[in-house]
């Protein structure tokens, strides 16, 4: 009769870990140091910062940033980038824009065909980027120089400008606002619907990455490629998943903006993409893929809104904002970079 092998003292494999080991492993725990620490600064140096009802208008800010930045941690644990989330937004705002204001339709046609075109450019990008074996830089690179040319030219020649026609006026506008611009009062706090959006795929998401097949797929494929696939991993369709649900963030982002502001100005969008990076990267996604967190991305992106709030509500200089955002992307860098070490060793 065998008997058990008693544990080898001090092997570190059977130790068990104390709850604040395991907490400072969490690729998000940079992000929640840093957004107490913003928050902190700001209930000090911004009285209007502490007001009850401006938390409203944080949460907004935050949400327009965060519908983006968790389909793009997504992408960035999968071990790509989308250079051409930013202008997808607009591009999805004027495709449904357009399409319903030239051929006549019904508004929520105009939005089904902007639903069908921005997943269609999420599945081409990665398409193209397995078919080809480019580096995902370069090929939503030439993605952003399409749609950024395509929204401007198509513009002028279907509105006769730089902006969309107002469609207000249209067969389904009041059903499509509700849906994607409506406004509700709790108390003294006006919460916008793309704040319910936010955290509800925040929370579908996470559960997706860390409860899914599907999530573990996600963290194979941008962690090594070779070795997920010589496991049966099916790396392709993972990826072109992750950039069509970049695609999804966009219309639903696109959405908004059409019916919150009536009509979209063709050349907006350039320059978002990297700040739905930079929450994605403040939040614990590594530029190399394979390590980071939904959630994290989500509190990135609090921290854009309580900054890009919290500088006017101080009273200072906003030009100083992207250099603020610059120095916490060098310093979520770092972090970051020290917990994965932590959670490895």
């Amino acid at each position: 009769m065998s008997t058990a092998t008693p544990a080898v003292a001090g092997d570190d494999r059977v130790q068990a870990r104390s709850s604040l080991s395991t907490y400072l492993g969490m690729p998000a725990v940079g992000a929640v140091i840093g957004a107490v620490a913003i928050a902190a600064l700001f209930l000090v140096m911004a009285p209007a910062f502490r007001e009850l009802g401006n938390i409203g208008t944080v949460m907004y800010q935050a949400s327009t940033i965060g519908i983006m930045a968790v389909f793009v941690s997504l992408l960035m644990i999968g071990g790509e980038f989308d250079l051409s989330a930013g202008v997808a937004v607009v591009s999805s705002s004027l495709c449904a824009a357009h399409a319903t204001w030239y051929f006549g339709l019904n508004v929520w046609m105009g939005v089904t065909i902007a639903l069908v075109f921005s997943v269609a450019v999420g599945a081409f990008n990665g398409w193209l980027l397995q078919a080809t074996k480019l580096p995902s830089f370069l090929v939503t690179l030439g993605s952003f120089f399409v749609l950024s040319g395509a929204n401007l030219a198509l513009t002028r020649i279907i509105a006769g400008g730089v902006s969309s026609n107002n469609i207000s006026d249209m067969d389904g506008w009041s059903t499509a606002h509700a849906v994607f611009a409506s406004t509700w009062q709790l108390g003294p706090i006006e919460l916008k619907i793309p704040v319910i959006y936010w955290l509800i795929l925040t929370g579908i998401l996470s559960f997706v990455l860390l409860r899914t097949k599907y999530g573990n797929w996600i963290f194979a494929a941008g962690g090594d490629s070779a070795a997920a696939r010589a496991v049966g991993v099916p790396v392709t369709a993972t990826k072109v998943v992750l950039f069509m649900g970049v695609g999804f963030g966009a219309w639903l982002l696109g959405m908004h903006n059409l019916f919150e502001y009536n009509n979209v100005q063709s050349g907006a969008g350039v320059g978002y993409e990297f700040i739905y990076i930079i929450a994605a990267v403040i939040g614990g996604c590594l530029l190399t893929g394979g390590y980071g967190s939904v959630a994290g991305a989500t509190v990135g992106a609090l921290i854009y809104g309580m900054t890009n709030l919290g500088i006017t509500y101080a009273g200072w200089d906003v030009d100083w904002l992207k250099t603020f955002m610059g120095v916490l992307l060098i310093g979520a860098v770092l972090v970051n970079q020290a917990v994965k070490r932590k959670a490895q060793a």
